[in-house]
């Protein structure tokens, strides 16, 4: 062997021994094996699925019926009224457009495309599709009407899907008279670019629609993964622990430029104050007070009409509709005042506390989804968190992650963190508490 051939292989070897790339190996096994849902045979029957409906027009409905005509496959956009219909058929078209223009499809396929793409007013226009997914408005009293019509005028043996990103799908199928027929397929946004789809199998969903919905989205040049039934599935559960600890940080004395510092020095895309802007504050600020939650900082903010980057200002300025946003003392200044009203002292935290503070309350929420069944195994809740929310795939998904820190340092330190904090919810979970006293790992 040649000393540039020694050279080789003790480079090979070395790459082979790079945290990286183990990371990154376990990313691709991990995705590899969710495609094998625990209590599902392989020769389980399909539904044969070569028309959908798609509920709602808006940017998560017009994107989903992208998926399907960029598959090939015929889909009716169906709204409640024609001028929702023709705004959102006329966003699909610019889209399109767009691609077209680029040059990552040609003039003839996006003509193709937008040919598989009808819409109509009302439900009675989803009878002849195989599969329904409703992309209506996320508030259960408004989807739960819509399935219990569905119910209805679907034909027998139609797949009935909600694209709810946390609602509790048992509770809207329990209004059908067909529950085996309805399961979740959220789709993340924008639909028709995201490659993730948790397909949630409610209680009463039968094998053949499960089995049928995860082949569809692969169908679609999606990635699925099948969870449970729970507030906010796997993705948006443990997102919601990232957020409170966020606007805990914020309190104690972490600035939101610094936090997101933290987060995309660790290797997100996007911090999670910057990313609270561009999707908009709003969004968060209705959802919790339909649940009865509370960020004190970010529905401040929503309550001044600072709804992100769409009105110019949210945790930062966007001065000109910049594209990335700039320290704001007025925000500053009123977290600070918001500290003191709770009678919060404030200190600085470093790069490393602040990544700590963030992902061990999102790793143990991680531990309980495992306990109860929601993911199938660890690698679920990694494939997941990689491919939806730009976990850094080198560094292997947060349950990965979690086992190079070591789940005994997690757990001391959340118990820590309880204890300052009176939160007994940063309190290791069971499943955690008892691989840390053990030595173990979640792999």
């Amino acid at each position: 062997m040649s000393e540039r051939d020694d050279h080789g292989v003790a480079a090979d070897r070395e790459a082979g021994d790079d945290p990286r790339s183990k990371a990154l190996r376990h990313a691709t096994s991990a995705e590899r094996e969710a495609a094998d849902v625990p209590g599902l045979p392989n020769d389980t029957p399909r539904r044969d699925i070569s028309r959908a409906a798609i509920i709602g027009a808006g940017t998560m409905g017009g994107g989903i019926a992208m998926c399907f005509a960029n598959a090939g496959i015929p889909v009716t956009v169906i709204e409640t009224e024609q001028g929702a219909l023709a705004q959102g058929l006329n966003r699909v078209r610019g889209l399109y457009a767009g691609s077209a223009k680029r040059g990552s499809i040609t003039e003839a396929e996006r003509d193709a495309r937008i040919s598989r793409i009808t819409g109509a007013v009302g439900l009675a226009h989803a009878a002849e599709a195989d599969i329904v997914i409703e992309a209506a408005f996320e508030e259960m009293g408004v989807k739960r009407t819509i399935f219990s019509d569905l119910s209805r005028v679907a034909k027998p043996g139609a797949i009935l899907a909600t694209n709810t990103s946390y609602l509790d799908v048992d509770a809207i199928a329990a209004v059908t008279d067909r529950p085996q027929d309805v399961l979740g397929m959220h789709f993340f946004s924008p639909a028709n670019v995201m490659r993730l789809v948790e397909v949630v199998r409610a209680e009463k969903t039968s094998p053949d629609a499960l089995a049928s919905a995860l082949d569809l989205v692969r169908r679609l040049n999606k990635l699925p993964v099948a969870v449970g039934v729970c507030f906010g599935f796997v993705g948006n559960r443990i997102l919601e622990k990232r957020s409170q600890a966020g606007e805990r940080l914020l309190l104690e004395g972490a600035l939101p430029h610094e936090i997101d510092a933290a987060v995309t020095e660790f290797g997100f895309r996007m911090g999670p104050f910057a990313m609270s802007d561009l999707a908009g504050l709003d969004i968060g600020w209705r959802s919790r007070k339909d649940f009865g939650g509370r960020a004190p900082v970010a529905d401040s903010l929503a309550e001044m009409g600072r709804y992100g980057q769409k009105t110019g200002r949210g945790f930062y300025l966007y001065p000109d509709s910049a594209r990335t946003g700039t320290r704001d003392p007025e925000v500053e200044a009123l977290i600070g005042r918001i500290a003191t009203e709770h009678g919060i002292a404030r200190r600085s935290f470093t790069a490393d506390e602040i990544v700590a503070r963030l992902m061990y309350p999102m790793v143990n929420e991680g531990a309980r989804i495992l306990e109860e069944g929601i993911a199938a195994r660890p690698g679920d809740i990694d494939t997941i968190w990689i491919n939806g929310y730009n976990w850094p795939a080198w560094r292997g998904g947060p349950m990965y992650w979690a086992d190079q820190i070591g789940l005994d340092r997690i757990a001391t330190d959340l118990f820590q963190f309880a204890a300052a904090t009176g939160d007994d919810t940063l309190k290791p979970a069971p499943l955690l508490a008892r691989l840390a006293a053990e030595g173990g790992c979640f792999s």
